[in-house]
């Protein structure tokens, strides 16, 4: 397994090259300490795997994933990272990442990390896998709680107050046709077919006292 390692501390960069190179079974092939580089040694090294930071000088390690999978779409990437925040673990996923693992675990655990990425598994912390269970649970209960997203609610509070889509579409800065869109689909989620039963939704939920 050819590794490419990428954070913007050398002192990271020696410390994972060392355990690394202790492992039977992978090489590591180049080290970069910014985005840019990452793209320019992952042409010349052709890694399996990218080892890859989140916080970069120049660009984050997120941003630079469609980059990288787009010039080499069979690679692997493992994001390592000191941010724990299950957002930052979906945005990783969502751009194209194969794992995820904290910079605070064990070096066993890279590697453990490093090979499930590379046998084509994913791989997440698992501290941070029973946060991001939780966090979607919590989302999940929310949803069934309120159906519509955030600019949805606005919009019905402004539909519900009497507004045109045009009205609504100027204050919002969103086109007509966006504004429209949002009404049928606030009108769907909560089968609803006047706006008389929209209000009655809207003075239901308190929307029209804020």
């Amino acid at each position: 397994m050819r590794v490419l390692i990428v954070d913007d501390h050398a002192v990271v960069r020696s410390g994972l090259k060392l355990v690394l190179e202790a492992e039977d079974g992978i090489e590591p092939v180049g080290e970069a300490g910014t985005a840019r580089d990452a793209i320019l040694e992952a042409r010349s090294t052709k890694p399996d795997v990218i080892l890859l930071d989140v916080v970069l000088p120049d660009q984050s390690g997120l941003e630079a994933i469609p980059t990288l999978l787009r010039e080499h779409p069979d690679l692997k990437i493992l994001v390592l990272s000191m941010q724990d925040d299950p957002q930052y673990v979906r945005e990783a996923f969502a751009a194209g990442a194969s794992g995820y693992v904290l910079k605070e675990a064990a070096d066993s655990d890279v590697v453990q990390a490093l090979r499930e990425v590379a046998d084509g598994g994913r791989y997440v912390h698992p501290e941070l896998g029973a946060r991001l269970v939780a966090a979607e649970s919590e989302e999940r209960k929310r949803a069934e709680e309120d159906p519509l997203s955030e600019r949805e609610g606005e919009v019905l509070r402004l539909l519900a107050l009497g507004h045109t889509n045009q009205e609504i579409a100027k204050q919002l800065f969103i086109s007509v046709r966006t504004a429209e869109t949002h009404r049928a689909h606030i009108m769907q989620k909560l089968r609803l077919s006047s706006r008389a039963e929209l209000v009655r939704y809207a003075l239901e939920r308190g929307l029209l006292e804020q």
